[in-house]
C-alpha cells in the first residue's frame, strides 16, 4: 500500500477493491487458505424472501474465509473513508460503522478507517468527541499495541462486544 496507487480522492469501494487485490496477491493468502471477495451479502433469517429481499440484505464491504478440515471460518471487515475537518464522514463512521457492529447487524468482524485528509489522531479525536457528544465515552476508540499494524485501535461496547479498528492513514503517506 505504501506505493501511492490510492489517490485521497476515491471512494471508499475504491480504496477497498484496492486493498482486495493486494490481499489476493499475497502469498500468506494461499499458505493460510483464504479466500476473499468483496461486497459480501449477509443474510439474515429475518428478511422475508420475496422477489427484492437480496436488496435488503446488509453487504459487508469485505470478507475473509478460511476452510480448515470440516470447519468454515468467516471474518468481515466494514470500511469508512475519514478526514479530519468532515464531521459528517466521523458520523457515518459511527452510525453505519460503529452501530452496525453495536446492533449485530455485522458480526465476527473490524472497522477499516481510511483517512484522506488531516491527521490520523486528530481524526480519531473527532470520532470520540462525537461519541462523548452521544453520552457514549466508554465507547471510545483507544489506541493499541498489535504485531498486525501500527493505528490499530480498540473500542468496547455493551454486552461485552470489543470492535477492532485499523486505520490506513492516506493523507500521510500523500504527503511523505
Amino acid at each position: 500500500m505504501e506505493t501511492k496507487v490510492i489517490k485521497l480522492n476515491w471512494d471508499e469501494n475504491d480504496i477497498t477493491s484496492e486493498l482486495h487485490d493486494h490481499v489476493k496477491k499475497n502469498p500468506l493468502r494461499l499458505k493460510w487458505s483464504i479466500v476473499t471477495n468483496v461486497e459480501q451479502h449477509l443474510p439474515k433469517d429475518e428478511i422475508k424472501k420475496e422477489k427484492g429481499f437480496a436488496a435488503k440484505l446488509p453487504r459487508i464491504d469485505l470478507r475473509l474465509v478460511t476452510i480448515n478440515s470440516s470447519l468454515e471460518y468467516e471474518y468481515h471487515m466494514e470500511a469508512k473513508n475519514l478526514e479530519e475537518n468532515d464531521s459528517g464522514l466521523k458520523r457515518r463512521y459511527i452510525d453505519t460503522g460503529i452501530n452496525n457492529f453495536v446492533s449485530k447487524k455485522y458480526e465476527n468482524g473490524c472497522l477499516l478507517g481510511y483517512v484522506l485528509d488531516g491527521d490520523l489522531e486528530k481524526t480519531v479525536d473527532g470520532v470520540n468527541k462525537l461519541l462523548k457528544k452521544d453520552h457514549r465515552e466508554p465507547e471510545y476508540l483507544k489506541h493499541r499495541t498489535s504485531d498486525l499494524h501500527d493505528k490499530y485501535y480498540e473500542s468496547e461496547h455493551p454486552d461485552n462486544l470489543l470492535i477492532k479498528h485499523f486505520m490506513f492513514d492516506f493523507a500521510s503517506l500523500h504527503s511523505a
